[in-house]
């Protein structure tokens, strides 16, 4: 741990911080003199675990598996901190049960990612890298390497989130056109950055460079696959510098091979590590190894933030940058409202397909007599946790919606008629529809369950997977949804429909033991005839 400075305190009463990993300097500095800093090799195991046992925070890097084990095993752990962006080697559930908060740092690679993205467009454009390693081979190839110039080039960028819009600020100065296409970015929002929105079918078919930031969903999942790689320009360059897996691998090295695209850069794969890949075999791809956050700079930006939220959390005060636990005081009759929240949040992002201009949280009842502000946090919260590349947080989420031009209102009335208290988050989309979902909790255990959606009154508890689907009422339909999700080996744990009159518009709303795939949802809705289907997961 050659770069980290130890101050141990005599003082028994100061709070004790273990540095799992190795961080810079600038992160002890941040976390200042007021508590014991201890070290340990967080990737050996038997180590962590004797050394976790009575620390108040932990520091984290990559390398070290904070699961629920760990957590077990720490009896007086507050705060996790991952000094990054990811979560994956953290298991934030097993933290949460446990009352532990855990903080990251979402923006300190921001511009890093960019800048590798940027890289990566140039280093196809021109074959730097190739053409590098040529001439230190003893080879004088000019004329193999000619690449092609940017300027009048048009940049598709798929994903409009942060990264995204760094991306196409760097890359205008380029002399480059920039369409972009993120159905949860307002156009007129766009507009004010220069970027024209188009569909995802239009940007395949003019750019000439597509670069990805989008976040890693069921519905993004191998988004840049063999449909789409067969409308783009021959001459397209396509780099993934976000998250693996969105562009389908082998579906880009058959196009490469076959010269329907014309050179890749690509940082992020479907499993990693990756060491043997066949897009490895083509002269004309650039690869990195995940280097998206590796500069010193970010580096130290994490390390600081994650002090600095660590000295927060441990002096009981609001931590911007917490993952799972809202700073301050909330009324302990609230407190068992926000996962339902941010649950509608997320069903209303995946029935609405879109950013809603306007957004409407409503809460009724006599859980009204508390401040509820935090109900509309989380319910934000889980509205943009699928939309965008970055660890959605309570003091983040209402950000997001201001970058997005999204107006955001909280609604309350002690007055509920049906249900001791409800949660309705209600959207206004860019057309003028309105999408709405309404929750509540049910008995002494707090049972989330849906109870509308839309002008639809249902009654369903909440499923990890769940099935939504509008449609004209008829018979036949339900024994052709259980047929079709079958044949899918899909198998369904509960059903209800809802209808407002008989052979007029019909509700079902399905919890399924398994993610729905995109091509399930396209048949059920072909065979029944669907106007909406839609597949909600809620899984962590």
């Amino acid at each position: 741990m050659g770069l980290v400075r130890t101050h141990v305190s005599s003082n028994p009463a100061k709070p004790v911080v273990l540095i799992a990993e190795e961080l810079s300097p600038a992160t002890v500095d941040a976390l200042g003199p007021d508590f014991e800093i201890r070290q340990c090799n967080g990737a050996d195991r038997g180590e962590l675990l004797s050394a976790i046992t009575d620390v108040d925070a932990i520091l984290v890097r990559s390398a070290t598996k904070v699961d629920a084990e760990a957590v077990a095993a720490a009896k007086k752990l507050k705060v996790v901190a991952r000094a990054g962006v990811g979560l994956d080697n953290v298991d934030v559930s097993a933290a949460t049960k446990a009352g532990v908060m855990v903080v990251n740092a979402p923006t300190s690679n921001i511009v890093t990612a960019a800048e590798l993205a940027c890289g990566l467009i140039v280093a196809t454009a021109r074959n730097i890298p190739q053409a590098n390693t040529a001439l230190k081979n003893g080879e004088w190839k000019r004329s193999k390497y000619t690449g092609v110039e940017l300027a009048e080039k048009t940049l598709g960028v798929v994903g409009l989130g942060r990264i995204g819009v760094l991306v196409a600020q760097r890359m205008s100065a380029f002399g480059m056109k920039i369409v972009a296409y993120d159905p949860f970015v307002q156009p007129a929002r766009a507009a004010q950055m220069g970027v024209k929105l188009l569909s995802l079918d239009e940007l395949l078919e003019v750019a000439d460079f597509i670069t990805v930031h989008l976040p890693k969903t069921p519905e993004t999942l191998g988004l840049i696959g063999d449909e789409a790689l067969h409308k783009v320009k021959p001459s397209v360059r396509i780099v993934n510098a976000a998250r693996g897996g969105i562009v389908d691998e082998e579906a880009l090295a058959a196009a490469l091979k076959e010269g329907r695209v014309a050179g890749a850069g690509l940082d992020v794969y479907a499993k990693e590590p990756c060491t043997d890949s066949p897009l490895f075999q083509f002269d004309q791809v650039v690869a990195t190894p995940h280097l998206g956050a590796s500069t010193d700079e970010a580096q130290e930006k994490a390390g600081i933030a994650v002090a600095r939220s660590v000295r927060l959390a441990l002096a009981g005060e609001l931590v911007p940058d917490a993952v799972n636990v809202q700073g301050g005081v909330i009324a302990e009759d609230v407190r068992p409202g926000l996962p339902l929240a941010e649950k509608l949040g997320r069903i209303f992002t995946s029935l609405a397909g879109e950013v809603a201009s306007r957004l409407d949280v409503e809460v009724y009842g006599e859980i009204t007599q508390h401040d509820v502000k935090v109900l509309e946090l989380s319910a934000l919260k889980g509205v943009f946790e699928d939309v965008v590349d970055e660890t959605v947080s309570y003091v983040n989420a209402p950000l997001f919606a201001q970058e997005r031009g999204v107006e955001v209102r909280l609604t309350t009335s002690s007055e509920s008629p049906d249900h001791r208290n409800v949660v309705t988050v209600r959207g206004t989309l860019t057309g003028g529809q309105e999408v709405s979902v309404s929750g509540t909790l049910a008995g002494p255990k707090h049972l989330q369950k849906i109870v509308a959606i839309g002008e639809h009154d249902v009654d369903l508890s909440l499923a990890d997977h769940m099935v939504v689907l509008r449609y004209e009422d008829r018979p036949g339909v339900v024994g052709t949804v259980g047929r079709v999700l079958g044949e899918s080996g899909v198998n369904i744990g509960g059903m209800q429909v809802s209808r407002a009159t008989v052979g007029g518009e019909a509700l079902a709303v399905l919890t399924v033991d398994d993610s729905v795939s995109q091509a399930v949802l396209t048949e059920l809705a072909g065979e029944i005839g669907a106007s909406v289907a839609r597949a909600v997961d809620l899984g962590d």
